[in-house]
C-alpha cells in the first residue's frame, strides 16, 4: 500500500500520470539528469515513470513525487529503488530550481523514517556516483556513514552510506 508523506513545506505522492511533465523537464535535461541515466527520449522518460509506480506494486516500495505543500508545485522525487543485481537503495532527484532550498534534505528524511517506521526495515543504504558531489554532500548531512565499497552490475565502483534512524 502506497501511504503519502507530509512534512513542513512538502507532500510526497504516488507518482501517476500527471506527473510525466515533471519527468519530462527532468529527464529530457541533459545537465539535470546526467547523474540519472539521462538525457532520456520522451518514450523512455515514459518507461521511467512506469516503472517508478510499477515498484510500488512489484516491490512494496518505491519513489514519491516531491510537491509544495501549498502551491503544488512538482519540484523531483524522493524515495527507494532497487534495480536487478542492484541493491536496494535511497535515491532522490529535484529539478534544478528546486536545489538548494534543502528539499531533497527534508523529502530524504521523511522517506527515511517512514522506511525504518512503517517498512520495518533494519537498514537504509544509499549510493552514488563519485563524482557526484552534491548527492555526497546530502547524505553526509543525512548523517550517513560509509559501510562498503562494491563494484556494481554497471562495472563502476560506489560507496555505500548507511543512513541513521532519526
Amino acid at each position: 500500500m502506497i501511504t503519502n508523506l507530509e512534512t513542513e513545506r512538502l507532500l510526497l505522492k504516488a507518482p501517476g500520470k500527471d506527473n510525466l511533465s515533471l519527468y519530462n523537464l527532468f529527464y529530457t535535461d541533459e545537465e539535470a539528469s546526467r547523474d540519472y541515466g539521462g538525457p532520456l527520449s520522451p518514450i523512455e522518460v515514459w518507461n521511467r515513470l512506469k516503472a517508478d509506480l510499477g515498484s510500488w506494486y512489484l516491490c512494496g516500495f518505491g519513489v514519491w513525487v516531491i510537491e509544495e505543500k501549498y502551491t503544488g508545485t512538482q519540484l523531483g522525487t524522493c524515495g527507494f529503488w532497487q534495480g536487478i543485481g542492484w541493491p536496494r537503495e535511497l535515491t532522490w532527484w529535484l529539478l534544478p530550481e528546486a536545489r538548494g532550498k534543502g528539499i531533497a534534505h527534508e523529502a530524504s528524511l521523511a522517506a527515511i523514517n517512514h522506511a525504518y517506521t512503517n517498512f520495518q526495515w533494519d537498514s537504509v543504504e544509499t549510493y552514488m556516483n563519485d563524482n557526484n558531489v552534491p548527492a555526497r554532500s546530502l547524505v553526509e548531512r543525512l548523517g550517513g556513514i560509509k559501510i562498503n565499497r562494491i563494484q556494481f552490475p554497471d562495472g563502476l565502483y560506489r560507496d555505500i552510506y548507511q543512513l541513521p534512524k532519526s
